[in-house]
């Protein structure tokens, strides 16, 4: 494992324009299988919260525009009918300021569900959920998620009150690895999504960086969001290289201008006034082709466009898949 102080050596480096390495590390099985794939992404997939609008007015009609572009995988966001109540009470208290109020599977059975993604040839490798439900109701979490043929679920924030110290990332990752080995039980692997906090020292040390290092990847999973990494002022190249053994999904979205991430999350405005920065993939500033071809060759196995309730859904599911279908990931 990367010591904090050998990765910011890397990520120096990186910034002067060198390559990082893993450190001496022997390449994953995973690592090795990606090198040998093709130099285009083949799976690409969606995460849902791109399209909610089109899901809540015609869901059967989205899954087939999805398969019609080319998309094969996709990432659900709760909450779902098995969530509990308080997540359900936290929903519909945002949902003014987001626009729609569906979610999960918008109305159609888990069953129905996977029906359809049949039938058009989709999977859904991964859900969001939050950590409330996962802790009390595991049992209702893992039958929808063997219906659906899922493997990994997990939530998009680390809690609040634990954003506040660094002890509160410590105890969040033993948390996250007492759940992991429950979940391993029942079948399933934890992710994490990052968003923009916890990027930035506190108390001498990078959260994320001390989260990451206390968390097992045997039973927790990294799902790296490459915007919200670069809003909150880290590297997604630096990290995909520093912790190969972590990150297995990606989200995808590009960016206007590269804009920060302020303050600790708890205030959903402070995503959502950056919303406006995001940008179909291939159209931004990022570079892209360089962070997926890291991202290819370190082990992430599924890749998922993301753009935040897309104004313009149609438009950025076309052009977003025409750029990361015709990447090149070995220039």
């Amino acid at each position: 494992m990367m010591h904090r102080r050998t990765f910011l050596k890397a990520t120096a480096a990186a910034a002067t324009g060198g390559l990082l390495t893993a450190c001496g590390r022997e390449p994953s099985a995973a690592s090795e299988a990606a090198t040998s794939a093709p130099a285009h992404l083949d799976r690409i997939g969606v995460n849902l919260f791109t399209i909610p609008h089109l899901l809540e007015q015609d869901f059967a009609g989205a899954m087939a525009k999805l398969a019609g572009i080319g998309y094969k995988e996709l990432e659900f966001f709760g909450p779902y009918p098995f969530s509990v109540p308080e997540v359900h009470a936290r929903w519909n208290a945002v949902t003014g300021a987001l626009g729609f109020t569906q979610s999960g599977y918008f109305g159609v059975s888990a069953r129905e569900v996977r029906d359809l993604l049949d039938g058009h040839g989709l999977s859904t490798p991964s859900m969001h959920i939050d950590l409330d439900t996962l802790t009390t109701r595991l049992d209702n979490v893992a039958e929808a998620a063997h219906v659906l043929g899922q493997r990994y679920a997990g939530p998009s924030a680390i809690p609040a009150e634990k954003r506040q110290s660094l002890d509160g990332y410590k105890r969040t990752a033993d948390e996250f690895n007492a759940l992991g080995m429950r979940m391993q039980e029942v079948g399933l692997q934890l992710l994490y999504h990052n968003h923009g906090y916890g990027l930035v020292a506190m108390e001498g040390e990078i959260p994320l960086q001390v989260f990451i290092e206390r968390t097992d990847p045997t039973y927790v999973v990294l799902e790296m969001d490459i915007y919200w990494t670069t809003a909150g002022g880290a590297d997604p190249i630096a990290y995909l290289e520093a912790y190969p053994d972590h990150y297995r999904l990606m989200h995808i979205k590009d960016m206007t201008e590269v804009v920060r991430f302020e303050g600790d999350g708890g205030d959903p405005q402070q995503w959502i006034e950056l919303f406006p920065y995001m940008a179909d993939a291939g159209s931004g500033v990022l570079d892209l082709p360089r962070i997926l071809a890291t991202a290819r060759r370190t082990g992430i196995r599924h890749f998922y466009l993301e753009r935040d309730r897309a104004e313009d859904p149609d438009t950025t599911l076309q052009n977003s898949y025409t750029f990361l279908s015709t990447v090149d990931l070995d220039g």
